[in-house]
């Protein structure tokens, strides 16, 4: 097919729906309009448009979302509870166009009207409700929940702002208020009189009641109000509706009016703005005693407000709580919600009077405990004295789950360790003593899962490897998935039809029947089609990258993708060392045939990390010189793209050629950008670490590109003291000038030695993370990466390749795995054949 024709097809795919659709559209247009915005058809703008269509589109659903909810009480069904910090949904219109079935009508309605679709989505703000890959996991999980009808409520926080907007300015990282909610969220029904009492401080005191039993009451201390905010999250086809409960903080009184009777304005409203201020911003800057008191209470507030909403939902057709876990499943998205095992102790021993050891059976059965992280520093703990302070109750119940837990490691032992049982305990007693949260969500938990094979078996030997010989079948593997209609079908509308015309649209909620396009791998008109499509995809992405950047791209070059949060494990800086020894083989005339390359990069860096912020300042020197040289910028340009989040993402991975996997191996859990780009026709270059070593497994090893250091050896050589990073530098003469470069100011002349904490870092200070002892294969495996892409129709079929065999990666797949094996769940939206074989 022609490019012109197919570019006339894809965008065309559906007939124009009957015009008796068109005028109902456009009259529900009208209605809100007028009677929802208070606006007239005649100076209405973009922002105005969205909304109506935003408030039509939401009527659809609101019907569905009832029937949802009376249905799961009718059948007395099991409840999934998902608590999480963040759901980083993304914008809502797509989708829920798309799961209504209204995509197609509102984008001929619209024309039909002479208004702009596409600016008129563009109106939508980015929902600033998470940062990476825990958010966006949350919100696919949700979406695969609903679409397989089980009835599920995800818990958070309304954040008021998101973490932070990302501004560059003089290639440093700036931030800004994220002010999403400006306008409001047309998405999210207020609920004023959905109120949960949280209270902080105060003390503990013994009860007595009237059979004399004793008992312990948290009482005084500070109360804050959480309010409820309902987000709808549509399955596929809109068969089922749940929702996202998000808690937003009021102060229990409103101001002190004696104060602001005598002018003293700022103090009478000093105990509001502190309460509100809970949920003001997304990961409060920790580095402060102030900051992680709010951490914390952040912490505490969504949990208590979560589990209050549970019981009460639960009572409300339950007499007792002996039948709890049967019918309640209450997920821990990592430990930040981890207060919730001692909250629902407190719950059921001091307001409802259960014995401790059925209150902690009934805990145990209704916990699980997912895990992200393999890194010990990144394992949350909390000063023992911050917690009795601010939770005195929940502190004393950690100490009796503790005590009793390394009761019965101590009566299991042959011969008690008493070093093994530091290790064990929740409290670390080396140095400020410390509340370890992974341990707490560990054992109030009958699951814990890691979210790829890999992470789930180093899980077992490493961070966990103590209380996995305590528990030896609570760690269970439940490898990461993402949403095809988000990450394939919305975000990628030409690639999801083609696909479509060739092997028809049932891929949508049943991803592993992408198996039909293998045989199609190998036919040459697929294959000119296929390109033709990604390369709409990369003329798209320049448009973008043109009017955001003022820069102008080829998209004829190979497009080198790495997006996702700087961290000096995920080694965006590795990346960068690639991009300077292609520019000085340029220079130097020792490039050879390799193929132009547009290497594009974006991702936040927490505000506190300086070396993630100093690594962005290199990427733009980096860019600036060379993509001014007249040499070389034909053949390489760098871009940073800033303020990176779902929407950028939905522009950037369609676009990609090549996925940039390279975290350290076994510093990365899972991964989820890794399955969106190869979803999406990218090959993966990578370490074996995280969900990259399935998706070798499904695509095949020829069809992905692996270097670097196993696990084992990585560990052995950053362990065992025989890591010499000055061999690795001395001994390349490439790597040698390539650092040169940087230390000695050739991207910073004015200021030197701007980036000797960098090379330091490498060459003088251990090399944490193995860049060194990793460069010289990467570089080879880059090598082979520019010859594969000279090859046109072999690299074609690489891609189709691994588009057609990303079935395993649906979250369907995955919340199927964990109806079955952690929640006990029946899915209705399930059916055997949908499963990955």
């Amino acid at each position: 097919m022609a490019d012109d024709s197919l570019r006339t097809a894809l965008h065309d795919e559906s007939p124009a729906p009957p015009r008796a659709d068109i005028d109902d559209l456009k009259r529900r247009l009208h209605d809100h309009l007028r009677h929802s915005l208070g606006k007239g058809p005649v100076g209405s703008t973009n922002l105005d448009w969205y909304l109506a269509l935003a408030l039509a589109t939401r009527d659809l659903m609101v019907e569905t979302w009832m029937d949802s909810t009376r249905r799961a009480y009718s059948n007395d069904a099991k409840r999934v509870y998902y608590l999480s910090m963040e759901f980083l949904v993304g914008r809502s219109l797509d989708a829920n166009l798309l799961a209504t079935g209204s995509l197609d009508l509102a984008r001929h309605t619209l024309a039909d009207m002479d208004l702009d679709f596409e600016a008129i989505r563009e109106c939508e703000p980015e929902a600033a409700l998470g940062n990476g890959g825990l958010g966006r996991l949350a919100a696919c999980l949700m979406e695969s929940m609903t679409t397989l009808s089980i009835p599920a409520f995800g818990y958070g926080i309304y954040y008021d702002y998101g973490m932070f907007s990302q501004y560059i300015e003089d290639g440093q990282q700036v931030e800004m208020p994220e002010r999403w909610l400006r306008y409001g969220n047309v998405w999210a029904f207020d609920r004023p009189d959905v109120i949960m009492p949280v209270r902080f401080h105060g003390h503990v005191e013994d009860t007595r009641d009237q059979h004399g039993h004793v008992g312990r009451r948290w009482a005084g201390g500070e109360e804050v109000l959480a309010e409820a905010h309902d987000l709808m999250v549509a399955g596929h086809e809109c068969w089922t509706v749940n929702s996202i409960r998000l808690w937003s903080a009021q102060a229990s009184r409103e101001f002190d009016l004696r104060h602001f009777n005598q002018g003293d304005y700022i103090n009478a409203v000093a105990e509001q703005s502190f309460s509100e201020s809970l949920s003001h911003v997304l990961y409060p800057d920790d580095s402060t005693s102030m900051g992680k008191a709010l951490r914390l209470k952040q912490e505490y507030f969504f949990v208590a407000a979560s589990l209050r909403d549970i019981v009460r939902r639960f009572l409300s057709t339950h007499d007792d709580f002996t039948t709890f876990p049967r019918k309640v499943a209450i997920q821990l998205n990592d430990t930040h919600p981890a207060l919730a095992v001692p909250e629902l102790m407190r719950i059921l021993v001091d307001e409802h009077r259960l014995g401790w050891d059925e209150a902690w059976a009934i805990c145990n059965g209704t916990f699980a405990y997912t895990n992200h992280t393999l890194l010990p520093e990144a394992l949350e703990t909390w000063p023992v004295g911050l917690m009795e302070n601010m939770l005195p109750r929940h502190l004393e119940i950690i100490y009796r789950i503790n005590h009793q837990f390394l009761e019965g490691v101590r009566a299991r032992a042959k011969e008690v360790d008493d070093d093994r049982v530091r290790r064990l305990s929740m409290i670390d007693e080396g140095g400020e003593r410390r509340v370890r949260m992974s341990h707490l969500a560990f054992v109030g938990s009958h699951r814990v899962n890691g979210v790829a094979a890999l992470h789930t078996d180093l899980m077992r030997a490493g961070i966990f490897a103590e209380l996995h010989r305590e528990f030896p079948d609570r760690i269970v593997n439940k490898t990461n998935g993402i949403t095809p209609r988000r990450w394939l079908r919305s975000a990628n509308r030409p690639l999801s039809a083609l696909i479509t015309r060739h092997i028809g649209d049932r891929w949508v909620a049943h991803l592993d029947d992408l198996r039909g396009l293998l045989p199609l791998a190998e036919d040459a008109t697929f294959q000119e089609d296929f390109r033709a499509v990604k390369r709409l995809n990369k003329e798209a992405l320049c448009r973008y990258i043109d009017a955001r950047l003022g820069m102008e791209l080829d998209p004829e070059t190979l497009f080198d993708v790495q997006v996702k949060r700087i961290h000096e494990y995920k080694r965006q800086l590795l990346n960068v060392l690639h991009v300077i020894t292609l520019y000085l083989r340029l220079k130097e005339g020792r490039a050879g045939d390799a193929p132009p390359r547009t290497v594009i990069i974006a991702g936040k860096a927490a505000p506190a990390y300086y070396m993630a912020k100093l690594i962005i300042r290199l990427i733009h020197d980096v860019a600036r010189v060379i993509n001014a040289d007249p040499a070389t910028n034909d053949r390489l340009r760098l871009v940073f793209i800033p303020d990176y989040n779902v929407s950028v993402a939905e522009h950037i991975i369609p676009a990609a050629d090549l996925s940039e996997q390279i975290s350290t191996a076994g510093t990365e859990a899972s991964g989820t950008g890794n399955m969106k780009l190869a979803l999406n026709g990218a090959l993966t270059i990578g370490t074996r670490d995280g969900a990259n070593v399935e998706i070798g497994e499904e695509v095949g090893e020829e069809n992905i590109f692996f270097f670097g250091l196993p696990v084992e050896k990585a560990e052995h050589l950053r362990n065992n003291g025989s890591h010499d990073p000055w061999q690795y530098y001395t001994g390349d003469p490439e790597l040698h000038a390539v650092l040169d470069m940087i230390g000695q100011g050739g991207f910073s002349h004015a200021e030197p030695d701007r980036y000797r904490p960098i090379v330091d870092s490498l060459t003088r200070h251990g090399d944490h993370y193995l860049l060194l002892a990793d460069y010289a294969d990467y570089i080879a495996c880059q090598d082979r990466v520019g010859r594969a892409y000279l090859d046109t129709d072999a690299w074609t079929r690489m891609a189709i390749l691994n588009v057609a065999r990303m079935g395993k990666f649906s979250s369907d797949v995955t919340v199927a795995d964990y109806a079955a094996d952690i929640w006990g769940v029946p899915t209705p939206g399930w059916t055997a054949d949908a499963a990955s074989p």
